[in-house]
């Protein structure tokens, strides 16, 4: 019964910032490398930031790289991403997911339980 439900999302001009929670619940949410993907429409699903057990660790998809920061709050069985200096090509679906114990790349089938998703939708 793990549940990841992510929030915050919705419609910003290019420059603004967004932050997303993702609340984490039937999982010892300590225990995972936790990610974000995101997901515009006709495109592959894309991997954007993850952030290690401790959140001692963060990596990035270049094209997030400078503008977008990924954080935990493990007794808020809770991880952010916050989204800066947002872009219109930044428009898709955002997931949070868990990744798989001993995977070593970062593409969807590394990650194993995933929230619904929420729309970030940046106009020009």
């Amino acid at each position: 019964q793990v549940q990841l439900v992510e929030s915050g999302g919705g419609l910003v001009q290019a420059g603004g910032s967004l932050r997303l929670p993702c609340a984490a619940s039937g999982l010892t949410f300590s225990n995972y490398v936790m990610g974000w993907f995101r997901q515009a429409p006709g495109k592959e699903r894309e991997f954007v930031a993850r952030i290690t057990q401790r959140g001692t660790v963060t990596s990035y998809a270049d094209s997030v790289k400078g503008r977008f920061t990924i954080s935990r709050d493990n007794p808020k069985n809770t991880v952010y991403l916050h989204l800066n200096s947002l872009k219109p090509e930044d428009t898709a679906v955002y997931y949070c997911a868990t990744k798989k114990f001993g995977s070593r790349s970062d593409t969807q089938t590394d990650y194993e339980f995933w929230g619904q998703g929420t729309q970030v939708t940046v106009s020009s």
